[in-house]
């Protein structure tokens, strides 16, 4: 896999990631150990995309 396919992969799971977050805050009873773990992966994302772009 090239760079530029891997800088992009990401950025659809980030991107996913994100809709993710918004539909279970959206929810009556949003999972706060979901929203938790979803927030945790995006994190690790965004590192390793700034890794790979800085």
């Amino acid at each position: 896999m090239g760079l530029e396919s891997r800088i992009d992969s990401l950025k659809s799971r980030h991107h996913e990631l994100e809709s993710a977050i918004e539909a279970e805050n959206a929810k009556p009873y949003p999972n706060d150990i979901e929203i938790h773990a979803l927030k945790k992966e995006k994190l690790k994302i965004k590192d390793e995309l700034e890794s790979l772009t800085g």
